[in-house]
């Protein structure tokens, strides 16, 4: 079932995306050579509890962490443990936010120190594909219109979507309908509405598209060993256009 959000509820949506938001801000500095991805755990689900948040993953079908932390060939669903971060690591780190009962999600990439050319183009394509899928996120549009923004543009660059893993509907759960893949047909799908929420989150490597599960049946990674990189925002479609409710202030237009 689809969830058509009030204006009201899409605002209660925004001021939970605003503190998630925040928190991604302060992991730009927090992030570093040494740290764990255990310390990032314990910083964000800190930081969440202490602005009157509940860091909403924990529970979520039995996963019991606050965050994603994904490094290097890991897609997604990354456990926090107690292995330093090396310089060089690029790391997704993905969390979801419970504030006055609106729910928010997103997941930002980040580099551990100093990056390499191939890094730098992951990233910058990953990034950039999750904002054209955000230009198709309007009234009328339909859920293919997103993925085919998001498949032609990565896939031109010379890497891979996902699609294993894919966007989805938000509140009020962080997991509810439609689905939202990154990959598809232009004009195919279900048509967007106002008042609908989705997140938009490209998973992209440098190899293959392909995947292998770990044993503890949540963590993904690459088949081949390559690279993955994820970007995502929670998107309020409305009649003045795409709403980014997880925005960090930097993304300009688009």
């Amino acid at each position: 079932m689809i969830t058509l959000k009030s204006p009201r509820e899409i605002e209660l949506m925004n001021e939970s995306g605003a503190l998630l938001a925040d928190v991604h801000k302060q992991l730009r500095t927090f992030i570093k050579p040494g740290i764990t991805s255990w310390d990032i755990e314990v910083f964000v689900r800190d930081y969440i509890e202490s602005h009157g948040g509940i860091a909403a993953q924990i529970g979520f079908e039995g996963y019991e962490y606050a965050t994603c932390c994904s490094i290097n060939n890991e897609i997604c669903h990354g456990f926090p443990r107690k292995k330093p971060l090396a310089n060089g690591d690029l790391i997704k780190v993905d969390m979801c936010i419970e504030l006055k009962g609106a729910v928010s999600d997103s997941c930002w990439a980040y580099i551990v120190g100093d990056s390499t050319p191939e890094i730098d183009h992951l990233m910058e394509v990953t990034r950039k594909a999750l904002y054209l899928g955000i230009e198709q996120a309007t009234v009328g549009n339909r859920i293919g219109d997103i993925g085919h923004a998001i498949q032609t543009y990565v896939e031109g660059e010379g890497l891979s979507v996902v699609r294993d893993f894919i966007g989805h509907g938000v509140g009020p759960t962080i997991h509810e309908s439609p689905a939202v893949p990154h990959y598809g047909e232009a004009g195919k799908g279900l048509r967007l509405k106002e008042g609908m929420v989705i997140t938009i989150e490209p998973m992209v490597n440098t190899g293959t598209w392909k995947m292998k599960m770990d044993p503890n049946g949540w963590t993904a990674y690459t088949l081949d060993g390559g690279l993955s990189c994820q970007y995502e925002h929670t998107i309020a479609i409305t009649k003045e256009g795409p709403k980014i409710l997880t925005s960090q202030g930097e993304e300009g237009t688009y």
